[in-house]
């Protein structure tokens, strides 16, 4: 993130997709504004870690289906740098096995690759910005589809799933069926600045980065169960 000058800041955005006519249309739409700047490119995710090993950015828009390296793996090693970048990954079509894997390796969210541009722009601003870029419903489905061994409900519960509160608990339920935080906020009568702290509170608790984390961890854990609701603890 750089100043643009006129003190407003700049987004740095890295494009990793082993098609260059993906890239060069993307490049595009985002040169076209004022303040996201595309400050690398690469054709596979091996060329992707090296360039990010070295070169400041923001947000990476990284394809799943890559030579030499795979998205998925390449978004796991991304996210272990010092200072990681946030990952938006470019998927064909939304219920892509690839698209939960790299979830699981720490990406924010996804994005199919025919999205409006306003759409990608929009996105960009939001993962910048610390908010769900893909919608926790889409989230949902992607685990219903693809987690095929879950904990049962006797598993033993993690340490920092007990550090929550009765209300934290409360609320990322909520999240991982894929409520919004103003939904949150009208089902337990609070404001949605108020959930939003909770919200804050249990991604620190958890040790997770974002909403879409939040979502994975609250299924792996067995906190929620898949077609239905929160595990009876």
């Amino acid at each position: 993130m750089t100043d643009d000058g006129g003190g407003g800041v700049t987004i740095r955005v890295v494009l990793v997709d082993d098609q260059e006519l993906v890239r060069a249309g993307f490049r595009m739409v985002l040169g076209a504004q004022q303040d996201i700047e595309v400050v690398g490119e690469a054709p596979d995710g091996d060329a992707a870690v090296r360039l990010l090993g070295s070169l400041a950015a923001d947000v990476v828009l990284m394809d799943v289906r890559m030579p030499r390296m795979d998205g998925v793996e390449a978004t796991r090693l991304v996210t272990a740098l010092p200072e990681p970048p946030k990952v938006l990954i470019l998927t064909t079509f939304d219920l892509d096995e690839y698209a939960f894997a790299a979830l699981k390796a720490g990406a924010s969210g996804f994005l199919l690759k025919d999205v409006p541009p306003s759409d990608l722009i929009s996105a960009i601003h939001s993962v910048h910005a610390g908010d769900a870029v893909v919608a926790p419903s889409t989230t949902r489905r992607l685990l219903e589809r693809f987690t095929a061994h879950l904990p049962g409900k006797t598993a033993p519960e993690p340490e920092a799933l007990r550090r929550l509160t009765a209300r934290e608990r409360e609320v990322l339920v909520m999240v991982g069926r894929g409520m919004s935080n103003a939904e949150i906020a009208g089902r337990l009568a609070l404001a949605e600045a108020t959930v939003k702290t909770h919200l804050g509170r249990v991604l620190a608790k958890l040790g997770v980065r974002d909403r879409a984390q939040a979502v994975v961890y609250a299924y792996e854990t067995g906190l929620i169960t898949p077609y239905g609701g929160a595990a009876g603890r």
